[in-house]
């Protein structure tokens, strides 16, 4: 497949229009080359995924997360901010990014993650449209709503409210949502799911009573990944697209 037309793929997928303003997503390191014939999806571009890529022969590493948020002043092999980045330029091995314009497509990931907690009904959650918002099959409690997100995340989570609450309405936003509580609240929601939340933003849930799972950042994200390689086969494609075996959760037990 020729580089622009994945570009042109990736567009229809996760339109850059949906992307926020202070994103950086689209085609962020060009490879070498316009023919691509592997690619490697990941969350993350860190120094193990780009090792990864150049082992396996790799023309591009796509991933959710871009590697360059800052202007970058200096390029270094071993700084944390240009350090994967040295090492696909320096193997002619491209780059790109769909970020929050992935979380708010259609089929992205918060899509993917309301499926995932079998959410009804779903459908965009005010005001950015960002996440989802959805309904449980039946009512249950709050206590059996978190052994759900555990096991359907494979995260243990942290939680926020009455465990014998009962809950039927959800709002989810994969990664870093804890600043849209109230905006949950006000949409007559009774739980929300997300990856973080800082400690005020628990206080203010707890204050008006929105019981949260908090379920971690890359667990609430990782899901969209394969429906996304799914989604880049179809139709005619001479691309072998391969999840990381490398990327993981920097947050983990021990």
């Amino acid at each position: 497949m020729n580089l622009n037309a994945f570009c042109t793929k990736m567009e229809s997928i996760a339109p850059k229009a949906l992307a926020f303003d202070f994103d950086n997503v689209g085609l962020l390191i060009a490879p070498d080359h316009d023919e691509l014939r592997k690619v490697l999806v990941a969350l993350d571009l860190t120094v193990a995924v780009a090792q990864e890529a150049i082992d396996g022969g790799y023309d591009l590493v796509l991933t959710h997360h871009p590697i360059f948020w800052d202007p970058v002043k200096s390029f270094s092999p071993t700084a944390h901010e240009t350090a994967a980045a040295y090492q696909l330029i320096r193997n002619g091995i491209g780059h790109f990014a769909a970020h929050t314009n992935l979380d708010a497509c259609s089929g992205g990931v918060n899509d993917v993650l309301a499926e995932l907690l079998l959410l009804q009904d779903v459908r965009p959650l005010p005001p950015e449209d960002l996440g989802r918002i959805g309904a449980l099959p039946a009512p249950m409690r709050f206590s059996e709503f978190a052994a759900l997100c555990e096991d359907k995340l494979h995260s243990a989570g942290r939680f926020v409210g009455d465990r014998d609450r009962t809950v039927r309405t959800v709002a989810v936003i994969g990664g870093s949502g804890g600043r849209d509580a109230a905006f949950v609240k006000e949409a007559g929601c009774d739980v929300f799911v997300t990856g973080e939340m800082m400690h005020d933003q628990a206080l203010l849930a707890e204050h008006i009573g929105l019981n949260c799972c908090i379920m971690g950042h890359y667990e609430t994200e990782f899901p969209v990944l394969e429906p996304l390689i799914s989604r880049l086969q179809t139709g005619e494609n001479d691309v072998q697209y391969d999840l990381t075996h490398t990327g993981r959760a920097p947050l983990r037990s021990l």
